[in-house]
């Protein structure tokens, strides 16, 4: 049985008690002794007197033992069990918070990051990087004619399209690149320490990966492309600038043709 610490020491506090009691009755049976011994009417009634005392303090530390045991101690148990459960619901709650802050940072279809931690990531991203004086690039990604494969296939096809995307643009890129999904049909993916020369060449070999996808369901088979646009921070715009600056690329691919890179 585990024990609290402040009942660890009511146990201290009991054994002193019972060890004053059997000292005081071990005085008291001393003092009855010598009262035997004792010829003497005054020095009699001295010993008589101390005995009385010393069995007053024996009677006063039982009192104070099965107060302490019966009224005390239940006491001290009420408030560690109390102090259990209040531990243990705020293990709870912690947890509970936790991933409840987790769910406001992830998309629930695609399991991937949201808009709102990829815009706190950008900040940090470029915060960072500026510091120590190394690029940031941005892709945002959107893919083609998405709205005919709701309206033709149904939201599920559609869901299982965006799902099939997601799995293709975190299987490609690096465990510190951040992916997200912005909202509807369009994604972001944050890629520190990359210039415009190698963002451009990581963002065409996620263009063709994302391409050669086929997504089937049943008897349904579906090849998706996507327009992509690019930047790479200029070390002093902030990050709403940064990332107008790549969906304006975005816009000049769709305009320019679709499934295509624009930098």
């Amino acid at each position: 049985m585990h024990f609290h610490k402040a009942e660890h020491a009511f146990f201290v506090f009991i054994f002193v008690i019972v060890a004053a009691g059997m000292v005081t009755l071990h005085a008291h049976g001393v003092v009855e002794t010598a009262t035997a011994q004792i010829g003497d009417g005054a020095a009699l009634d001295s010993v008589a007197y101390i005995g009385t005392l010393l069995f007053a303090i024996g009677v006063l530390l039982a009192t104070a033992f099965f107060f302490g045991v019966f009224f005390i101690y239940p006491l001290i148990r009420d408030q560690v069990r109390e102090e259990g459960k209040l531990r243990a619901m705020t293990a709870t709650l912690s947890a509970r918070s936790e991933t409840l802050e987790q769910a406001a940072l992830t998309d629930a279809l695609t399991g991937m990051q949201n808009r709102r931690f990829f815009d706190d990531a950008l900040r940090e991203y470029i915060a960072e990087f500026h510091r120590i004086g190394k690029p940031v690039g941005l892709m945002i990604l959107d893919l083609d004619h998405f709205k005919s494969v709701n309206d033709t296939h149904g939201h599920d096809i559609g869901d299982e399209v965006l799902r099939s995307v997601a799995g293709c643009l975190k299987g490609m890129t690096r465990y510190h690149d951040v992916v997200a999904r912005l909202g509807g049909e369009e994604f972001g993916i944050v890629t520190p320490n990359m210039d415009a020369e190698l963002l451009t060449r990581f963002a065409e070999r996620i263009r063709k990966g994302v391409a050669n996808l086929a997504i089937v369901n049943g008897n349904v088979r579906l090849k998706v492309t996507t327009s992509v646009g690019l930047a790479v921070w200029d070390h002093s715009e902030t990050a709403e600038a940064f990332y107008r600056r790549a969906d304006k690329q975005l816009y000049e691919a769709k305009r320019q043709g679709r499934n295509r890179v624009c930098a």
